[in-house]
C-alpha cells in the first residue's frame, strides 16, 4: 500500500514508523513544508520519497494528515479535491468538529475517515518519531456512519495494526470528551510554568524541583503552533472545562486557608483517581470498561 503522510513530526513519523515494520505500508511518501524535516525524515527513512502535495495525494491509496489542526482544516478541501476515487484520507487531530463541518458537504466526504489517536509526547520533529507510540492507546474514530465502509475498515485495519484499541463517537462528543483529559492538563502546565516563571527567585525555584514539578510541567513543552490551534478550535469547550477546574482549585485554597478537614476531604476524594487509573478496584474497572464499551462497536 501506498500511503502519504503530510506532517513529519511526532505523530507523522511514528506512525510511518510502525506502518512499514508491520509491512502494512510498502511505499511512503512524505510532505512537509520545513524542508529540514521533510529532509532528516528522507535520511532517518521514515519515508522513501518526499513530494509536493498534489503529487503525494495523488499518488496515495491512504493520506494521513499529522499537522496542526488549523493546517488540516485548511488543507483537508485540498486533499479531497486532489485524492483518486478510491484514495481513503484521515487525519490525526486533537479536535473533530471543526475540521468535519468544514467538509460536511465536499463531494468526496465520504472517502474521509475523522480520528483522534489519544498518543503522544511533548517532542516534535521527525526525530522524536517512537516505534510503538501507540500500542496499547485508544484511536477514537468519528462520525463513522458518514464515512464509506471500505474506508472506514481501512482505518480500523490501521489502528489495530498500530495495536490500538477502537472508541466510536461523534465529533462534538470527541471535542467535549478530550478538553478535559487532553487539552485542559496542556492549559494548565502552560499556566503552571507561567506562575513558577513569574517568581523573582524562580532560579532558586528551578535548582530545587524535582520529579513532581517536572512531570507536571512536563506537558507545557509542547509547541504552541501546535496547541494553540487546538485551543482555539475548542474553545467553548476547553472553556468550560478551566472554569470547572478553576472552581476545584478555589474550594481547595479555601480549605487549606480556612478549612483543614475539608482539605483532607477534598484530597481523599481526588486521589481516588488512583483506583480508576492504576486498576487497584475491579468495579471501577468494569465500569471503565462498560464506558469503552458503550462507544465501541
Amino acid at each position: 500500500m501506498r500511503i502519504t503522510v503530510i506532517g513529519l513530526g511526532l505523530i507523522g513519523g511514528s506512525i510511518a514508523k510502525d506502518l512499514r515494520k508491520s509491512k502494512f505500508a510498502n511505499h511512503i511518501i512524505g510532505v512537509d513544508n520545513n524542508i529540514e524535516h521533510a529532509n532528516q525524515a528522507l535520511k532517518i527513512k521514515l519515508v522513501d520519497e518526499i513530494e509536493s502535495l498534489e503529487a503525494a495525494v495523488k499518488k496515495a491509496d491512504l493520506v494521513i494528515l499529522t499537522i496542526p489542526v488549523n493546517k488540516i482544516k485548511e488543507l483537508l478541501p485540498t486533499v479531497l479535491d486532489n485524492i483518486n476515487e478510491g484514495t481513503t484520507v484521515t487525519d490525526m487531530g486533537s479536535t473533530k468538529k471543526d475540521i468535519v463541518d468544514s467538509i460536511k458537504d465536499h463531494p468526496k466526504r465520504r472517502n474521509y475517515i475523522a480520528a483522534h489517536p489519544m498518543s503522544g509526547t511533548e517532542n516534535s520533529g521527525p526525530d522524536a518519531a517512537l516505534e510503538g507510540l501507540f500500542r496499547e492507546k485508544i484511536a477514537i474514530i468519528c462520525d463513522h456512519e458518514d464515512s464509506g465502509p471500505q474506508h472506514l475498515a481501512l482505518i480500523e485495519k490501521m489502528f489495530q495494526v498500530l495495536g490500538m484499541d477502537i472508541a466510536y463517537m461523534s465529533a462534538d462528543e470527541q471535542d467535549h470528551s478530550t478538553a478535559f483529559i487532553s487539552h485542559l492538563p496542556h492549559a494548565a502546565a502552560y499556566a503552571l510554568a507561567n506562575a513558577v516563571q513569574d517568581k523573582e527567585d524562580r532560579s532558586i525555584i528551578f535548582d530545587l524541583a524535582s520529579g513532581g514539578f517536572r512531570s507536571t510541567v512536563r506537558l507545557a513543552k509542547s509547541t504552541p503552533t501546535m496547541w494553540g490551534p487546538i485551543f482555539q478550535q475548542n474553545k467553548d469547550y476547553i472553556v468550560e472545562s478551566l472554569e470547572v477546574y478553576i472552581k476545584h482549585l478555589n474550594e481547595l485554597k479555601e480549605s487549606i486557608e480556612h478549612d483543614e478537614e475539608k482539605m483532607y476531604a477534598l484530597m481523599n476524594n481526588a486521589s481516588k483517581i488512583r483506583s480508576i487509573l492504576g486498576g487497584e478496584n475491579p468495579s471501577l474497572i468494569k465500569n471503565e470498561e462498560k464506558i469503552v464499551k458503550f462507544y465501541t462497536k
